[in-house]
C-alpha cells in the first residue's frame, strides 16, 4: 500500500510542478507571495489541494487585472514535511525572491519553525493562513484564516453531544502537536464530562502495520461511544482499515487536516462509513453561495483535478488575502493594516473579520459524514 502511496505522491506532485511559481515573469511592480508547503512528504496531499486553491484564485485575480493594476507572482517552495526546510525555504523566499508576503505551510511544528527563523523574525513579515491548529501568542506574528483546533473538537463535542453519546476513545498518533491536541481533547472532555472508554497509540509514521492491528483490536474491546482520531491522512486510514475489522458501526471522528478523498482510497469506501470529521469551509462540492460557485467555476476553468475541502480553503484564503491588500493604505502592510483597522471581507456567502477572533479570521466550523451507501455529506 505505501508503494502505491509513494507513486500516487509522486505522479501527483509532478503533475503539480508546472504549476510552480505563477507568473515569474511578471515584473518588479507584482505582487510576490511566497509559501513554504509541503508537496511530496507526509501531508503533501493536504498541501497539493490547498496550493491549487491559492493558485486558481490568484490565476483568477490576474486574468481580471490583478489587484489595483498589479498582478500578483505565486512561488511555492516544497518543504516535504520537514521543519527545518520549512524554515530554511521561507528563508530564501524572504531574504532572496523578496516576497511581500509569507503564506504558512501545514502543521504547527512547520509554523514555528518559520516563526523561529531569524530571516523571518527580523522581517516584517505576517504569517499568513497556515495550516496549523494549536493556540499561538497574541504578540507572535502569525494571522491565521482557519479556527482553532479546540474550535473543531468542540463543534465534534457538541455534535455527538446531541446524540447522546458521553463516552469516547481516542487514538493518538506520535508527535509533539499531537500530544498538544491531546492536552486540549482530555481538558474539553473533562469539561464536557465525556468518559474516556479508552485510547488507542500509533507510531509517528503510521506504517506499524503489527502495532496498529493490535491496539484497533484493543480499542474496540473497550466499546467507546465514538472514536476521535488525532493522526494525520496516512496514520488514520491505517488505523481506520484495521478497526472497522473489530467494530464496523462505532462513529469515527476527526478534523479538517484530514485529506477525506485520500483517506477514503486508502482506507476504502467501506472503512469510512459512519466516519465525521468537522470542515472549516463549506462543502466544496456544492453551489450554496457565491464563494463556492465561484470556487467551483475557477477550479474547473484553471485546474485539471477534483474540488476539495481543501482547495476550497487556499482559494478562500488567497481571496481573503487579496481583499486585505486591496483595503491597504497605499505603501503600508496589507494585514498589519487590516489587523489595526478591524478590517472585514465578504469572500462571498462567508465572511472573515480581523477583530473578533485574534488571530484568527474565520471562525467557521461544519461537519462532514461518509454515510452508508450514501458518501460524503454536509
Amino acid at each position: 500500500m505505501l508503494n502505491r502511496l509513494s507513486r500516487l505522491l509522486a505522479a501527483a506532485c509532478a503533475a503539480l510542478l508546472p504549476l510552480l511559481p505563477l507568473d515569474a515573469a511578471a515584473g518588479s511592480n507584482a505582487i510576490v507571495i511566497g509559501q513554504a508547503v509541503d508537496l511530496s512528504g507526509p501531508d503533501g496531499s493536504l498541501g497539493r489541494d490547498y496550493v491549487a486553491g491559492i493558485k486558481t484564485c490568484f490565476d483568477m485575480i490576474n486574468a481580471a487585472g490583478g489587484i489595483n493594476g498589479r498582478r500578483i507572482s505565486f512561488i511555492a517552495r516544497d518543504d516535504r514535511g520537514q521543519p527545518e526546510l520549512s524554515a530554511r525555504a521561507a528563508t530564501e523566499l524572504i531574504e532572496r525572491d523578496q516576497v511581500d508576503y509569507l503564506m504558512g505551510g501545514i502543521g504547527d511544528q512547520a509554523a514555528r519553525a518559520v516563526l523561529s527563523a531569524p530571516a523571518f523574525r527580523r522581517s516584517g513579515h505576517i504569517l499568513f493562513a497556515p495550516l496549523a491548529a494549536a493556540d499561538y501568542r497574541a504578540d507572535e506574528r502569525v494571522l491565521f484564516w482557519r479556527p482553532s483546533y479546540k474550535q473543531e473538537i468542540r463543534h465534534i463535542f457538541e455534535h455527538f453531544s446531541k446524540l447522546g453519546i458521553a463516552h469516547a476513545g481516542i487514538v493518538l498518533q506520535d508527535s509533539p502537536s499531537n500530544l498538544e491536541a491531546y492536552d486540549s481533547l482530555t481538558a474539553e472532555m473533562r469539561e464536557r464530562h465525556v468518559r474516556l472508554a479508552g485510547s488507542a497509540r500509533i507510531g509517528a509514521e503510521g506504517t506499524d502495520a503489527a502495532r496498529i492491528a493490535q491496539e484497533a483490536r484493543r480499542l474496540a474491546a473497550a466499546r467507546p461511544g465514538f472514536v476521535l482520531v488525532i493522526a494525520d491522512t496516512i496514520g488514520t486510514a491505517l488505523f481506520l482499515k484495521e478497526y472497522r475489522k473489530y467494530d464496523g458501526q462505532t462513529f469515527v471522528a476527526g478534523t479538517s487536516l484530514i485529506n477525506l478523498s485520500t483517506l477514503r482510497e486508502l482506507a476504502g469506501a467501506r472503512a469510512v462509513e459512519w466516519t465525521v470529521f468537522s470542515q472549516v469551509v463549506p462543502n466544496p462540492g456544492a453551489g450554496a453561495s457565491p464563494l463556492q460557485i465561484e470556487h467551483l467555476n475557477m477550479m474547473k476553468k484553471y485546474r485539471d483535478e477534483a474540488v476539495s475541502s481543501l482547495t476550497l480553503e487556499g482559494f478562500a484564503a488567497a481571496k481573503a488575502l487579496a481583499g486585505a491588500i486591496r483595503q491597504a493604505r497605499r505603501g503600508g502592510n496589507a494585514l498589519q493594516d487590516f489587523l489595526a483597522q478591524s478590517g472585514r471581507i465578504d469572500l462571498g456567502g462567508l465572511s472573515v473579520a480581523a477583530s473578533d477572533r485574534g488571530n484568527r479570521l474565520s471562525g467557521y466550523v461544519d461537519i462532514a459524514l461518509f454515510r452508508k451507501g450514501s458518501g460524503l455529506v454536509f
